[in-house]
C-alpha cells in the first residue's frame, strides 16, 4: 500500500485514496467531498485496477472522482537519526531530514542548548527527497543531546494554498527514542524517527458536516471504534526564567489570603511551569524565588528532589539572585 493508492473499506461504503501514513497501524485517506480520515490498515484493501475500471464502467456505480495526479500529501516531514557506524562499544548516529510531501521546503536546523542557539544547516529539501547533515552524535552521549529546532517554509510554483511555517523542537527521550525505532520514508533505511508535521488538535466549536449532512468527525471515531475521546491539549512553552514573587503572580493584590494561601499560589505556577517545560522540551528552567524565610525555597527543593524527569538543581546566578533563585536542569 502506497500514497496514491484507491482503497475501499471492508466494513463501510467509502472508498478514497492513501494520502499519508500514521503512527498506530492505520492510514489517512481522502473520501468524497474532501475529508480526509484516519483508518485503520486492517480496516481497507487496496482497489485494484481490474476492480477500479469495474467501478467506472459498471451501470450505477459512481466513479471516484479524486485520482493519484490530484491528490497532493501534504504532510510527512521527518527528523531521523540512522546509524553510521560504532566507535568504542556506541553506536554512531547521522541526522537526516526527509519530505515525504509534494512541497518543497526550505528549511534551517540548529540546536539549543542552555539558552543558546547554533545553526547546524539550511537549504531547500525538494519535495520526495532527503538531506544528511555533518553533524553526527553518539548514543553514548544521549542526555547530553541538545533540543532540535527545525523552521521551515512550504512552497510549491504557481498558485497555492498558503500554509503556516513548520516550527518544531525535538528533545530526544529515552523512552520516546526507543520507541521511535523504524523506516525512515524517503531514505527506506532503519533509523530513529520523528514526524514533524503532525496535525494540531482541532479547534473548531462544532464538527463539520458535508452537504449530504455526513459527520465527518463521529465516521472517523466509528471507523477508528472511538467516541467523545478529547483531544490532547497544546503545551505552552514558558519562559527560562520564572519569578514567582507573589506580587508577580497576584498583581492585583493578595486579598484575604493566608501565607498558607499564599504559598500553594506559588507552588501551583511552580508545578505548572516545571510541568510545561519538561514536556516542551527544555533543557532547564530557573525559578525566582527570594530568600525571605525560606519556605518556598525548602519547598521547591523538596519537590524537585522526588521528580524523576529532574537531573539536578542548584543556585542560579548567584551574583545577581544571591540564593533567591534555583536552575532546574531537566532529563
Amino acid at each position: 500500500m502506497n500514497i496514491g493508492d484507491k482503497v475501499r473499506m471492508l466494513r463501510a461504503k467509502e472508498q478514497g485514496i492513501v494520502t499519508r501514513f500514521l503512527p498506530g497501524n492505520q492510514v489517512e485517506i481522502e473520501i468524497e467531498d474532501g475529508f480526509r480520515i484516519p483508518v485503520l490498515r486492517s480496516e481497507i484493501v487496496v482497489v485494484s485496477p481490474m476492480e477500479a475500471q469495474r467501478f467506472q464502467s459498471e451501470p450505477g456505480l459512481e466513479p471516484q472522482k479524486s485520482t493519484r495526479s490530484d491528490i497532493l500529501s501534504n504532510t510527512g516531514i521527518y527528523l531521523a537519526f540512522v546509524p553510521q557506524s560504532e566507535v568504542g562499544g556506541s553506536k554512531i548516529l547521522a541526522i537526516y531530514l526527509a519530505n515525504n510531501t509534494d512541497w518543497d521546503m526550505p528549511f534551517t536546523i540548529g540546536e539549543e542548548r542552555e539558552n543558546r542557539y547554533s545553526g547546524l544547516h539550511a537549504d531547500v529539501l525538494k519535495a520526495r527527497s532527503f538531506t544528511r547533515l555533518v553533524q553526527q552524535y553518539s548514543l553514548s552521549g544521549f542526555e547530553n543531546w541538545p533540543t532540535f529546532l527545525v523552521q521551515g517554509v512550504w512552497f510549491r510554483r504557481g498558485a497555492a494554498t498558503l500554509r503556516e511555517p513548520l516550527i518544531k523542537r525535538i528533545k530526544c527521550r529515552a523512552q520516546s527514542f526507543q520507541a521511535s525505532n523504524n523506516t525512515v520514508p524517503v531514505l527506506n533505511q532503519a533509523g530513529y524517527v520523528y514526524q514533524l508535521d503532525l496535525d494540531e488538535p482541532a479547534k473548531e466549536a462544532a464538527p463539520k458536516k458535508n452537504e449530504k449532512g455526513v459527520n465527518a468527525a463521529a465516521l472517523r471515531n466509528s471507523l477508528l471504534g472511538q467516541s467523545n475521546k478529547k483531544e490532547p491539549s497544546v503545551v505552552e512553552r514558558p519562559s527560562s526564567l520564572i519569578d514567582l514573587h507573589i506580587e508577580k503572580l497576584l498583581p492585583g493584590g493578595f486579598g484575604a489570603r493566608t501565607n498558607a494561601e499564599l504559598l500553594q499560589v506559588q507552588l501551583k505556577e511552580f508545578e505548572k511551569k516545571l510541568e510545561n517545560a519538561i514536556a516542551s522540551g527544555m533543557d532547564d528552567i530557573t525559578f525566582i524565588h527570594g530568600v525571605g524565610n525560606g519556605v518556598l525555597r525548602d519547598e521547591l527543593h523538596r519537590r524537585l528532589g522526588k521528580n524523576p524527569a529532574v537531573a539536578y538543581f542548584e543556585d542560579a546566578q548567584k551574583e545577581k539572585f544571591g540564593y533567591g533563585a534555583t536552575r532546574v536542569k531537566i532529563k
